[in-house]
């Protein structure tokens, strides 16, 4: 038995030492062949993808009148694109939506002292916060800095435009709905010492008793030259006039989709917001998502039609939306096909030139809630393109981009990756929702100094960075939908080696929390630090499990599957015994009575309390097990005044599985989360979800 432990533990050191050392410079693999890849990389073109870009929104253009009664220039234009592509099962798939506001004109002169232009609607769409009411004002201008309540203290603005340098909003709200201002003039900005050009791209509300009036935005160069001329006691009268109307609009979704050979499989889809809002257009948020998108179907599906990589054997759907609000109706009317997605990739701003950004290619992978093994395909790749595309010195080793994915009119810069933890805000949250049970993951170049400004244009997107992306999301997704039995278990030990450092990772965090830690709070360090490593362990037995979806031969590769999930508790044991002997040693330093890890009171009840998921969780599709949450709450009045427990609440939800225990649950929330779930507040919520008919309690 001891040199079997001492077998296994040189093992295991050997797996973290291999993993966690600097990766094999003059290797580079996928798992696709490289033939494959080399056919994917040559075909994709950055520049197809930059020009889709430039013709969807090259800039912030002044939506036509007859585009929300008839059919969205994007989807027009996409639609277009893949009917010349040959991808025969495109349509446009429309819901019923809203009403939405629509400028028209807005103009703001400087009458007195100098007569000249300060913003125009025309000229820059962002100059006019949307939400803007009908307007012709002469009126003097005053400062009022930051638009906090002692910054009005002493000063009439009733009947004049405010000039701040806050949020056009907030100040709009004080300023003009309270106290009687016409309107406001902001050179507020996101990041103005980045950027003095970039306007947010923003708006202003009011009220059944006090509508919105106006709002203007002035660049920060511009403002700081407007502020400077009040404080210096100028008095400045302007002339604003603004038009607008309301439109009523739907809902658009370009659905398009590449058949394997079974038509009966299990499918994969990816998706890219096109439409954030109709009065918002950015480039790389997110014109750049769906040109990546269309390009990556034109790649693939002339490929599969040239016979020059096989034809795979599950479907890809793809989907171009409105973000959230046609992701949801999408997804609530396909609730059968749901049940046969395998999982998401959501494209969410992937054009960005880095160098230009100082930015990375980052794949934000789903939270513990949905272990899948999207997450390890989408790092094998990410991988492969990141590490082929540097300069590499090693031992007198020189060589230049080994395999090269460049676009002849893009950058030549290295492409510098991260592989990041679960992110929300896109549409991959709509599959990720417990009432739609698919996991989905996301990819973007982040961070982002232009989104959501009049600077996110496409002078900040690079040819190069767009085919990557293209080459990433097209292997990734062929990935899946080519895979047979022995690729499962190649991806099975992509699995293995990435729980190795996932383990080793909380290993090391929790012994640099202990270190960190004094007498008063060791002991409360010490357990949750042991909960990191068993925490890891459950996720990474249950991404290795989810491969047993794709398998054609079910008991062998359930077989083969429970051997490396044998392997990761192994691995767990021996992580375990090595932070049990650091803790101890440390402990000793600190002079404190040291015990092993044993179960309190509270945590052996948390650990027989077990949710079942039922079947009523997914009946209503995205969302609609909410209301019978609320409900069962109001009956057992319980209110958890946690402010951090509703991100908690939706991932507990994604956590009962049938086999986490509430224990188990708070430690997977603890690993993930900066802050801490109580575990009676997880208990309490486990208690609101059984009284909701959404779980079972099994002790």
């Amino acid at each position: 038995i001891i040199m079997k432990k001492l077998s296994l533990l040189f093992f295991v050191i050997c797996i973290c030492l291999s993993t966690n050392a600097q990766l094999t410079s003059w290797f580079q693999w996928s798992f696709l062949p490289q033939s494959q890849m080399y056919e994917i990389a040559g075909e994709a073109s950055g520049e197809t993808a930059y020009n889709h870009v430039i013709e969807m929104g090259g800039y912030n253009k002044n939506r036509l009148a007859d585009e929300y009664q008839t059919t969205f220039y994007e989807s027009e234009y996409a639609l277009k694109m893949l009917k010349q592509y040959g991808i025969k099962e495109a349509k446009i798939v429309r819901y019923p939506g809203r009403q939405t506001w629509d400028g028209i004109k807005g103009e703001l002169w400087e009458v007195s002292p100098k007569r000249q232009k300060l913003a125009s609607f025309q000229d820059l769409r962002a100059m006019l916060a949307s939400g803007s009411n009908n307007s012709d004002v002469k009126a003097e201008l005053i400062w009022v800095g930051e638009g906090r309540q002692k910054d009005f203290e002493g000063l009439n603005i009733e009947n004049k435009i405010v000039v701040t340098s806050s949020s056009a909003s907030m100040v709009h709200n004080t300023a003009c709905v309270r106290m009687g201002a016409a309107g406001v003039i902001s050179f507020n900005s996101p990041r103005p010492l980045v950027d003095d050009l970039s306007i947010p791209l923003s708006g202003i509300r009011g009220n059944q008793d006090n509508p919105a009036k106006f709002a203007f935005y002035l660049p920060p160069r511009e403002g700081h030259l407007l502020r400077d001329r009040l404080k210096g006691g100028e008095k400045i009268v302007v002339h604003a006039q603004v038009e607008s109307t309301t439109q009523d609009y739907e809902l658009q979704d370009v659905e398009f989709f590449i058949p394997g050979i079974n038509p009966n499989a299990d499918e994969i889809i990816l998706c890219a917001h096109i439409f954030e809002g109709y009065t918002k257009q950015g480039a790389n948020d997110n014109k750049s998502g769906g040109a990546v998108l269309i390009e990556a179907a034109r790649t693939l599906n002339t490929l599969i039609n040239e016979g020059r990589i096989p034809k795979p054997i599950r479907g890809i759907r793809f989907l171009l939306i409105p973000e959230f609000s046609g992701t949801i109706p999408w997804v609530q009317e396909n609730k059968d096909l749901m049940k046969k997605t395998l999982c998401n990739i959501n494209l969410d701003m992937v054009g960005l030139s880095l160098a230009q950004g100082q930015s990375y290619m980052t794949v934000m992978a789903t939270s513990y809630g949905h272990p899948h093994y999207i997450n390890d395909v989408m790092y094998n790749v990410l991988r492969y393109v990141g590490e082929s595309n540097k300069t590499i010195v090693n031992n007198g080793f020189d060589q230049q981009f080994p395999n090269r994915i460049v676009a002849p009119s893009g950058t030549e810069d290295p492409m510098y990756y991260y592989f990041a933890t679960k992110m929300g805000s896109s549409d991959h949250e709509v599959f990720n929702n417990w009432g739609v049970g698919v996991p989905g993951l996301n990819m973007n170049t982040w961070p982002d100094r232009w989104f959501h400004t009049s600077e996110d244009r496409p002078n900040k997107m690079d040819p190069t960075q767009m085919k990557r992306a293209v080459v990433i999301a097209a292997a990734g997704a062929y990935t899946v939908a080519i895979a047979d039995d022995i690729m499962i278990k190649r991806m099975a030990t992509e699995v293995f080696s990435n729980a190795s450092s996932r383990i080793g990772h909380q290993l090391d965090k929790g012994a640099e929390e202990l270190v960190r830690s004094t007498k008063n709070n060791f002991d409360h360090n010490y357990r949750k630090a042991h909960g990191y490593i068993e925490a890891v362990s459950i996720n990474q037995r249950a991404t290795i499990n989810t491969l047993l979806e794709l398998a054609n031969d079910k008991n062998n590769i359930n077989s083969y599957l429970n051997d490396r999930s044998e392997n990761i508790s192994e691995l767990e044991i021996i992580n375990l015994d090595i932070f049990e002997s650091f803790a101890q040693s440390h402990a000793n330093e600190l002079g404190i009575d040291f015990h092993e890890y044993k179960l309190t009171t509270e945590e052996k009840e948390g650990a027989k309390i077990i949710p079942i998921p039922t079947e009523k969780i997914t009946e209503n599709g995205y969302g609609g097990f909410q209301t019978a949450i609320n409900e069962a709450s109001s009956k057992l009045k319980i209110n958890i005044t946690d402010r951090n427990f509703r991100r908690s609440a939706g991932e507990i939800q994604l956590l009962c599985d049938g086999i986490n225990s509430a224990l188990d649950i708070k430690k997977l929330l603890d690993t993930q989360y900066k802050y801490e779930t109580q575990l009676k507040d997880i208990i309490d919520h486990l208690n609101i979800l059984e009284e909701a008919g959404l779980v079972l309690i099994k002790n």
